[in-house]
Parts: C-alpha cells; structure tokens; sequence
C-alpha cells in the first residue's frame, strides 16, 4: 500500500483542506512510492494561526532559555535514535546512497540540535551605557525577544539536515515556525516534528504543511502574522520571495547556492586534492550549494591533475543506491536530470574538452553520468551556471592573482576550497576570495558552531552557529531614567 503523508498542524496528522494529494516518484525506478497532502492557503492561515497562538499565549511563550534548551537536547537525541529512519527517507526520496545521510546529513542535524540546545540560554542582552537624557543620568540595555512566526521554506537536496539548520536555531530563539519542506522530500520533516512532540514540545510550536511553492510557499509570504522568511533554494525562487515578501517588509535569510571554486596551487598535495575535489564535486550527486564545481588548477599540474580526476569519475559505479557497491544513484527528480544534460550538451557545444562522462541517455531512473571538462574558460556557460549535478569544469591559471580573480569573477559567492602547502598564501587568497566560507585543504565543512551563508547570488544572512540564533531574534532597547 502507497504511504500516506499528511500535514502536522497543532500537533496533529492532517489532510489538506480539499482533501488534494500530490504524489512522491523514486528517482531510482520512476514509481509513486507514497502521496502527500498538496496544501491549501487554508492550511497554511490554520498552522499560522496555531503558530501564533502558542507565542501570544501559550505554553512555549512561558517557557525559560533553559527549558527550551532541554527540549531541544531530546530531540537531538530523539533524532540520533532514528538515524537510520531518517536517513533512508532521505535516501530514498532523492535516490542517494543512505550511507551518505547516515554519515554526515543526520550526525549534521543531531548537532545542529545540540548547539542551538546551547545557545538557548546565551542570547543575552546588554548594559550601553549612554550620555543621559537632559542632564539626567540613564540606564539603558537592550532585550533579545524572539522575531515571531517564522516560515522555513525547505529546498529537496538535504531535507533533514538543512531544516534541523533551521528549526534549532529558531527554536533556542524562542520563535515558532511553519515548515514548507520541498514538495519531492516531505517525509524527513514530518517524521522530525512527530519527534518534537514526543520531546515534549506545545503543539503548534512546529508545523509541517506540504504542498507547492506557488501556494504554500506564497501563502507564508504573504501572511502578516509571519514575522520572516527562511528560505534555501535557488535564486529564481528567492528574488520571488523578496518580492511577495517585501510589502509586509518581512526579515528574510536567503541561501541560494553557488558556483565554487576550488583552486588547486602546484605545490599542493595531489593526492588529498584530487579525493577533496572530487569529494565537493560527487557528493550527493553534485546537488550540494557548496559543490565544487569550478576547479583551478595551476597550469604546471593541469594535465596530470585533470586525467586523475577524469579517471576518478570514470571509476564511479552509478546506478540503484541501495545496491550493495553502487557510489552514485540518480538525481532527485527528471527536472534536474534534463537540466544536466543540458549543461553538458552546452559544454561539449561551447568547446570545453570532455574527460569522463557526458550526455546521458533517458531510461528507467534519472542516472546522469559523473562528467568532467578540461580546457575551459571562465566566460563558458558551465562555468558561470549552477548545473547541481555531478559536472565539473577544469580551468587553467598561472599565478597566484589569477586564481583570485578567476574565483571572484562569478555572479556567486557562497564557498571556496584552497588547495596548497604554503601557509602564507593560503592566508593571503582565503582574505582576497569573496565569499562566505573558505576551506584551506578541505572542502568547506558544515559545523554547527560555524555560520554558513553566501555573498551576491549566492544569499543574504547566515545560518548556524550564534550567528544563526541571533538571526531570529530583535534587539529591543530599554532606557529608563534615573533619580539624581
């Protein structure tokens, strides 16, 4: 029997107002393994209003930084519990090896919980101490309240991880929210909030409404009792929520992705370059924002380094992820595997040398092939573009601000990775590189205690870390006058 997904609004399972279903297609075999509730504006102004209520007056209003804390270390530990649950619905939802997920997506988001479970009873006030008021002497300090009603609008790539990114950090704030997980990956998010209510969460704290961007996604937008928007997606969907957004003048964080570099100096070490690079290329299919997809290699090391990675890409067994010695599966959805193919087409069109891989032919599943392009430029469509798939194009460069400007002649600027033994140049390009993160000989990791985020199209704000707490609260100044 297909399984039956519906909202979680107010600590409750339910339909969507019309009783409207949408379906869920493995990308592995192209079958509908299970439908959800295809959401209604009507649910998203009950989950609000749910939402809302428990800040006015509920439960959760009254509830200390530490007592939030609390229930944000049992969730993390709920969620370390279901691992491998909550692993394989993300596995299966966007057709990738659940060994991935259990190893970095789901450790990501039990920390994720644990870190902001610390922040809780940290976002302090402070003392300023000012000139008076009319000759009189005053006391002034300021007051972290919580932002409101926050609406998370969820992207498919790393539902679990990216919306536990998310939900803690707001959560520690003492806000609540409404998740619009992506319409391919509901089932991770649901299963989270199923979780916070057996932590010991209000209900109405966490809601979960499925359903399409077009009208979920807009519906929180539009709601004036949603103080801001959270959103990680692509930049077209976020130009449009600053759009609809922008006349209730919503607080919004955007994480929209990126085009990385990752510069590759010819006195690094090849062998921990090559396994990096390919790391931030292949991981998750390429459908990561921070892949690193453009790589700059030193021109004295350029030949070598480009057939090892090619031979690397050739090497990759691609096919159902849940079978035992399969490395790669498909991408998430035949969307995507159109629009990889099509980069790859407009690369081989626009000159770029093809090592490994190429077009892939349609059958059963959306299984791209692991590609690499050789003698490109940087003016070359695949290399400006986010393709989010397993394709990586090789650039050439000579000296030291080449590379630097080669890396910042990108309309993005999430993430970048520096690849050298010199530890005064690893300095000197991390500080010139315009973007939000920078990996000296690693591939930009994701930690809990880290803000992660990006610069021009790659997004406004950041998540994580005491950064990403302080983002979903106000700061309110208090002055009171003092007797002389």
């Amino acid at each position: 029997m297909t399984l039956q997904l519906n909202h979680f609004i107010e600590g409750a399972l339910v339909p969507a107002s019309d009783h409207a279903r949408m379906s869920l297609v493995s990308p592995v075999d192209e079958l509908e393994y299970a439908t959800a509730a295809r959401g209604t504006s009507e649910d998203v102004q009950r989950a609000v209003a749910a939402a809302h209520a428990q800040l006015e007056s509920g439960a959760w209003k009254l509830l200390s930084g530490a007592q939030r804390g609390h229930l944000l270390s049992k969730l993390a530990d709920l969620v370390e519990r279901d691992t491998a649950l909550l692993a394989d619905m993300d596995a299966n939802a966007i057709g990738r090896s659940p060994m991935e997920p259990r190893m970095m997506d789901v450790p990501n988001a039990v920390a994720n919980l644990r870190a902001a479970a610390g922040w809780a009873n940290q976002l302090e006030g402070r003392a300023i101490p000012t000139s008076g008021y009319m000759g009189n002497r005053t006391l002034s300090y300021t007051i972290r309240e919580p932002i409101g009603v926050v609406g998370a609008i969820l992207p498919w790539n790393s539902p679990l991880m990216i919306t536990t990114w998310k939900l803690a950090a707001l959560l520690a704030a003492g806000c609540t929210v409404v998740i619009k997980p992506s319409e391919e990956t509901p089932q991770s998010a649901l299963h989270l909030a199923l979780l916070a209510q057996e932590a010991g969460f209000p209900d109405g704290v966490i809601n979960v409404v499925t359903g399409y961007g077009e009208v979920v996604g807009r519906a929180l937008c539009e709601h004036p009792d949603v103080a801001k928007i959270s959103f990680t997606g692509s930049p077209e969907a976020g130009r449009a929520i600053q759009r609809i957004a922008a006349p209730l003048f919503k607080r919004i964080t955007l994480e929209l992705g990126g085009k990385s570099p990752q510069i590759v100096f010819d006195d690094a070490s090849m062998e921990e370059a090559l396994r990096g690079c390919a790391m931030g290329l292949f991981v998750n299919q390429g459908q990561v924002c921070a892949a690193g997809s453009r790589i700059l290699v030193q021109r004295g090391v350029a030949p070598e380094f480009a057939a090892a990675l090619a031979e690397a890409a050739n090497s990759i067994n691609v096919g159902d992820p849940r079978q035992p010695g399969v490395q790669m599966g498909p991408v998430a959805k035949k969307a995507q595997f159109e629009r990889v193919n099509r980069y790859v087409q407009i690369g081989l069109d626009e000159g770029a040398e093809l090592l490994a891989g190429g077009v892939s032919q349609p059958e059963r599943g959306w299984f791209v092939k692991p590609t690499i392009f050789a003698n490109a430029t940087n003016s070359m469509t695949i290399a400006r573009e986010e393709i989010f798939g397993p394709v990586g194009t090789i650039i050439v460069f000579d000296t030291e601000k080449e590379a630097i400007d080669l890396a910042n002649d990108s309309a993005y600027g999430l993430a970048a990775t520096v690849w050298t033994s010199h530890l005064a140049r690893a300095h000197r390009v991390a500080a010139a590189i315009k973007v939000g993160a920078v990996g000296v000989n690693c591939w930009s990791p994701l930690d809990a205690n880290l803000p992660w985020g990006g610069l021009k199209t790659s997004g406004i704000g950041r998540e994580g870390g005491l950064s990403g707490a302080l983002a979903y609260t106000e700061e309110k100044v208090v002055t009171v006058l003092l007797p002389n």
